[in-house]
């Protein structure tokens, strides 16, 4: 965000106040916005986040502190009242009055943001281009992108790349000295020219640099554009990102303005579910209530005043919970009023909580892994061609040595081709199709994921999610809908009904005798219909507020948009705000529970809730109160007057003596029985079965009057009948039961998630009663879980954590600080965790977990910047998207590892072998027909094998773990076999070929032809080897069907078809640059029938078992156990005790050893299924003996006793004192911790916990 500097000087007074402003300024550096200064820049400091992060503090603190004329407060004296809350300061700028005329604006006019309108007495001055350029605008400073260039430089950073480099410019520099210096080469030929017996060699020795060359070109290439159109695409996110309009009022008229274009000093206008934009200070308030829990962490809801009640309130000695500052980020919850504001964008709480969390991505699982393999290969190929170099400079030494008339040019000639074949043999062995197999994998599956709902912003995250094992998630908008609902009812008492929801979840309760939700309709009698539709849309204060005025002022913001941003805003994203869902009529404001009754007659086309409202006569409202736990409201009708109340529904039936009869309600008139105890009884059962369910039940009721006021009522000083007179008599309507329903799939994709061998734990802030209901309902909540609450997870021990957290299912009224132990915790035992969040304070939470999803429609921006892959419908549904789509993208650069590592294998043997066993130091496959082997194709093969879709039966089998080899035992045993028939044959046709094929001839240059179409026929071989077990590599597991799903593909097709296309191109028309001649049809049929046998040969090595295998490979250290169990990582926060409680080391150094020999020895960690080792290595290896330290015991005792000695304690000891833990044993006794009804009593975690181990 570029900002202009006014040149202006700074007013003393603000010298006086803040006398960072007398730092020495800085020396002036080049803009880094050229190319070549930006790679200096990279070169001499690092292209690290961290360095921006620190580049932009620095900017922005320099503008925080700079001159603020015309106007009196710079951003940073704006900033220090809301960062910590300052009422002081606000009371030493003057007040509001003082602040207003501070910043240039006016509580009655807003701010002035036409010339035209700036008066002579200049009080309200300060344009809109003013305030932006000394107060920025409301948006956060972009990320800098790296353009095209600059991508391509930190793409040939890779290690293997610059060795190709290196390859490039050795092989060039030696073509071009062979090819081009005199005398030159002749070699015996068919068709000599005339007079002459050879022909001359075509010059074409060089083409191996520049095919290296062209190769590295090629992978940089991809790799860097498809950056550069991930960063485009970023760029496009934050063009689009949630847009909304706010209401300001400026010159005073209020106006539409979007959420990017308000500055610091607009009045801004309040309404209940606004999500704050911007810091300011209350001028107006109508009992404004604010959560601000997602910024501040303060659960009760801030009670927002005026400067005048703040000062009156403090006089009183009551302002806690009160305050008159508007925090960015904070939740309106009720309320109406003005406030004006005093920071945006990265000087506000809301945007400094984003900056913060802008920091580096760690490198995933899988690319350690691949870079570990990486370098391993690049050493081994690295070993193999000094080796080779090794051999043949022995053989040369020992030749010239033995020569009596050596010729220098010859042996000079000698040394090049030996460099040559042993920078050719590195070049063969380095896996350059490595990195763009991963690249191209992501990429393709980013782009798959983005149609279905998943938006990926750190793309290691999809590859990440293929070895999740746990994903903690929220109950609220992502299991459900976050929307209140009438899911079940009883009109009367006998006409029951459910949602189609309830009806289609195995796990929910259900009574045989309800109807299904839609019947409804058709089985009320229209005097029902209409009092239930008076009921509800009378007696109600939700609405749907009315759509915004298109033809009012909307101001933009003087930041130009780019042309990418214009275009976006074309086409707005569905996902929009509650109040823009609110304004075209997708939902109402108002309580939850009449907002899902409203809703309840909308969704049956009933009426029009705004219509029946308007026409009805209103006589007298019953306000609710949390006391009587009831609303009401009189009106008049044709029969006189009707009261509707509704409320706690065994309330509403503890004052009726009367309920309707659906039956025998006919369209004249409705039909009403007395309630006997039978009727109360069947009406009690039914609350209580919707409450065992966690169902909010609402009772609706009604009474008639004939005169108003009702006789011997008691009446106020307002008219107004009291409420005690009025509630008794009452008639049941009917009783509804209102929840927060499952969205539809959520219980089939837990369920793929258990098959998938990843559990899901909900952690949710609602009380354990309703979380474990919908635990139940969707699946989660099974035999053997546990359900506990925040709180009194709080109270367990890291050792009790590490006991529960794989057994908790539910963790119930939970704060992010809760979650985040989970999530740590998990992590700690080798688990890795996904984790879901929607708040500002979540974002620690998901920057701990290995990946974090935020919710694109509810997510708060914090929570979307912290988060590695946003949910753009909030749906649980779309992670087991990711699960599926991270498996595709880790089989794909197995599939590809399967393949490259077999050709690079084979190249590498086969090059060695040949060139060392030859007189002439030539190998069978030239430097040229290896490169189009191991770069060309094998770049295709990475396109081809990335491009396979996701396959739904991946989630049929369990995660690999952390530690699981990158390559298997299946893996291996491919290669190897495939491998060593594809060095077999080669050598068979090399050594024996001419004999096999007769080919031999007398004649010298017959003889150099059928050399030369041998070989020729060897490179068609083994480029067709390849070609069939790339369709072979294809299968990573043990069945036989290879062409499973290859139709879905069509990518891997038609790349099949061009490499196959290619190489009949090179046999017939690249025979100087690939030195290979035209073959015949019996040449043809043999590469063909050779390609086709890896096909069988696959299959029966697939049937070979591979236990033995894999036992082997373990025991010669060859590949680490993939079932190896993970072992605990310690934390800081550990029960061990610490060595800084301790006065001396050697006493804390026994301490230390006594934790670690309980931990190691202790009842609890030895149940735990975490104890890889046997007790006596793990004490060993902590450097732990148990005869020394019983040994010191009776020493420490005596001294301690006999001196007086005791532990020290901590200088800030009497600050905050640590929560007190309770033994989960404790607990669980106590009733705190609960297992899923149907647990067994056998189960090992119960048994602990009674104490029965």
């Amino acid at each position: 965000m570029s900002m202009k500097h006014s040149g202006t000087s700074h007013s003393a007074e603000v010298h006086e106040e803040h006398p960072s402003q007398y730092m020495e300024k800085e020396e002036d550096t080049p803009k880094t916005d050229g190319f070549f200064s930006r790679l200096w820049a990279l070169v001499m400091r690092g292209d690290t986040e961290t360095a921006k992060m620190e580049q932009l503090k620095k900017e922005l603190e320099q503008q925080k502190w700079k001159d603020p004329a015309p106007f009196k407060y710079n951003p940073g004296e704006l900033c220090s009242l809301i960062d910590p809350e300052d009422f002081n300061k606000l009371e030493g700028m003057g007040g509001i009055d003082g602040l207003m005329h501070g910043i240039g604006t006016s509580t009655e006019t807003g701010i002035h943001f036409k010339d035209h309108t700036l008066e002579k007495t200049m009080k309200y001055a300060g344009t809109i281009e003013q305030r932006t350029n000394v107060f920025g605008t409301n948006v956060l400073p972009a990320r800098k992108s790296k353009g095209l260039l600059l991508l391509m430089w930190l793409a040939l950073q890779d290690k293997m790349l610059i060795l190709l480099i290196i390859a490039s410019i050795v092989s060039l520099a030696l073509g071009l000295y062979t090819d081009f210096s005199p005398p030159p080469e002749f070699v015996p030929c068919l068709d000599p020219p005339p007079g002459q017996t050879e022909c001359k060699a075509p010059a074409v020795d060089w083409v191996e640099g520049v095919a290296i060359l062209v190769a590295v070109i090629v992978v940089d290439l991809v790799g860097s554009i498809n950056d550069w159109q991930k960063e485009k695409q970023f760029r496009v996110l934050d063009a689009k990102k949630e847009a909304r309009n706010v209401t300001v009022l400026r010159d005073g008229k209020k106006a539409q303005v979007d959420v990017h274009d308000v500055v610091v000093g607009d009045i801004v206008t309040v309404e209940p579910g606004e999500v704050i934009a911007f810091d300011g200070v209350v001028l107006r308030s109508h009992n404004i209530k604010c959560d601000e829990s997602s910024v501040t962490g303060e659960s009760d809801m801030i009670q927002k005043v005026t400067y005048d009640e703040y000062l009156r309130e403090r006089e009183s000695g009551s302002v806690k919970h009160k305050s008159v500052f508007m925090i960015s980020g904070s939740k309106v919850l009720e309320g109406v009023g003005d406030f004006v504001v005093t920071a945006v964008g990265p000087f506000s709480m809301h945007g400094k909580l984003m900056l913060s969390l802008r920091q580096e991505p760690e490198n995933t699982p899988l690319q350690e892994k691949l870079n570990y393999l990486a370098e391993l290969i690049a050493k081994l190929g690295t070993t193999a061609g000094g080796l080779l170099f090794l051999a043949l400079m022995i053989r040369f030494f020992v030749n010239y040595g033995y020569d009596p008339n050596p010729d220098g040019r010859e042996y000079g000639e000698t040394f090049m081709n030996v460099l040559i074949i042993a920078v050719t043999v590195i070049v063969v062995a380095v896996p350059e199709g490595l990195p763009l197999a991963v690249t191209l994998a992501l990429a393709f599956a980013t782009r798959r994921m983005s149609n279905q709902n998943l938006l990926v912003r750190v793309l290691g995250a999809c590859e990440t999610m293929a070895n999740a094992t746990c994903i903690c998630t929220d109950k609220t908008g992502t299991l459900t809908q976050n929307n209140m609902s009438v899911v079940a009812g009883c009109i009367g008492d006998d006409l029951l009904f459910l949602d189609s929801i309830k009806t289609e979840i195995a796990n929910a309760e259900k009574d045989q005798r309800a109807i299904s939700l839609d019947e409804l309709t058709d089985r009320l009698p229209s005097p029902l219909r209409t009092l239930l539709v008076e009921q509800i849309c009378i007696n109600s204060t939700a609405f749907i507020p009315a759509e915004v005025d298109e033809s009012e002022q909307v101001v933009t913001a003087t930041k130009k948009i780019p042309w990418w941003g214009k275009l976006m805003t074309l086409h707005r994203s569905k996902k929009e705000s509650v109040l823009e869902k609110a304004s075209k009529g997708e939902i109402f404001i108002g309580s939850k529970t009449e907002s899902a009754l409203l809703s309840l007659v909308r969704r049956l086309d009933w009426a029009q809730y705004d219509q029946v409202r308007t026409s009805a006569s209103v006589v007298q409202v019953i306000p609710f109160s949390s006391k009587r736990k009831a609303m009401g409201v009189v009106i008049k009708n044709d029969d006189g007057y009707r009261l509707y109340i509704k409320g706690a529904s065994e309330i509403m039936v503890g004052l009726s003596t009367g309920v309707i009869l659906v039956q025998e309600s006919t369209a004249g008139r409705i039909q009403i029985k007395s309630i006997d105890e039978a009727t109360r009884t069947e009406l009690g059962r039914i609350i209580e079965n919707y409450a065992s369910q966690s169902l909010r039940t609402m009772g609706l009721c009604y009474r008639d009057f004939d005169v108003w006021p009702p006789p011997g009522a008691s009446v106020d000083d307002a008219g107004e009948v009291q409420f005690e007179d009025l509630a008794k008599d009452l008639t049941v309507i009917s009783i509804m039961a209102i929840e927060d329903p499952l969205r539809y799939g959520v219980p089939d994709a837990v369920s793929a998630c258990g098959r998938a061998g990843v559990t899901v734990k909900m952690c949710t802030g609602d009380n354990i009663l309703t979380a474990s209901s919908i635990g139940k309902q969707c699946g989660l909540y099974t035999a053997g879980g546990v359900a506990i609450e925040g709180p009194v997870f709080r109270q367990l021990s890291r050792n009790d954590l590490m006991e529960l957290a794989p057994h908790l299912h539910i963790l119930a009224r939970s704060s992010p600080e809760d979650k985040k132990t989970l999530i740590d915790t998990l992590k700690s035992m080798g688990e890795v965790v996904g984790v879901t969040g929607d708040g500002t304070n979540d974002g620690p939470a998901l920057k701990s977990a290995n990946v974090g999803f935020s919710m694109g429609i509810a997510g708060s921006e914090v929570a979307k910047e912290a988060s590695d892959i946003i949910l753009l419908d909030d749906n649980f549904s779309s992670i087991v998207s990711a699960i599926k789509w991270g498996r595709c993208v880790n089989d794909a650069v197995r599939k590809f590892l399967q393949f490259q590592l077999t050709v690079n294998v084979v190249a590498v043997v086969v090059t060695f072998v040949s060139a060392v066993s030859t007189s002439d130091e030539s190998s069978v496959l030239t430097a040229v027909q290896l490169l189009w082997l191991n770069l060309i194709m094998d770049t295709l093969a990475a396109l081809a094998l990335a491009t396979d879709p996701a396959d739904p039966k991946s989630l049929n089998r369990k995660p690999s773990r952390v530690t699981a080899p990158l390559i298997s035992a299946d893996m291996w045993k491919q290669i190897a076999v495939q491998s060593a028939y594809q060095i077999i044959l080669i050598f068979v046709l090399y050594y024996r070929g001419m004999d096999i094929l007769n080919l031999n001839s007398d004649v010298e240059a017959v003889q150099l032809y059928n050399k030369m179409e041998l070989k020729s026929l060897i490179f068609n071989i083994f480029v067709w080897c390849q070609l069939f077990n790339q369709v072979n590599a294809r299968r990573l597991d043990r069945h036989l069907n290879i062409f499973d799903g290859i139709h879905r593909n069509i990518w891997f097709l038609l790349i099949l078809l061009v490499e196959v296309g290619c190489q009949v191109l090179i046999i017939f028309k690249g025979d100087s640059v690939f030195s290979v001649k035209p073959l015949n049809g019996r040449d043809w049929g043999i590469s063909l029938v050779a390609g086709f046998v890896s096909w069988p040969l696959g299959a029966l090595t697939r049937m070979c078992p591979t236990a033995p295998l894999e036992r082997l490979l373990i025991k010669l250290k060859l590949m680490k156990d993939p079932n190896a169990l993970p072992v605990a990582v310690p934390n800081e926060d550990s029960d061990t005790v610490s060595l800084s409680n301790w006065n001396e080391p050697a006493i804390g150094q026994i301490a230390k050893q006594i934790g670690a020999f309980s931990n190691i020895r202790g009842g609890r960690l030895r149940a735990s299924n975490l104890v890889l080792k046997n007790n006596a290595k793990l004490m060993r290896e902590n450097n732990i003996h148990p005869h020394a330290i019983m040994a010191m015991v009776p020493a420490i005792i005596g001294t301690s006793v006999g001196g007086m000695w005791k532990m020290g304690q901590d200088e800030n000891s009497n600050s905050v004192k640590p929560q007190v833990k309770v033994p989960a044993s404790t607990l669980f006794r106590q009733g705190k911790i609960q297992f899923h009804p149907d647990t067994p009593t056998d189960h090992p975690y119960l048994l602990t916990l009674q104490g029965q181990t």
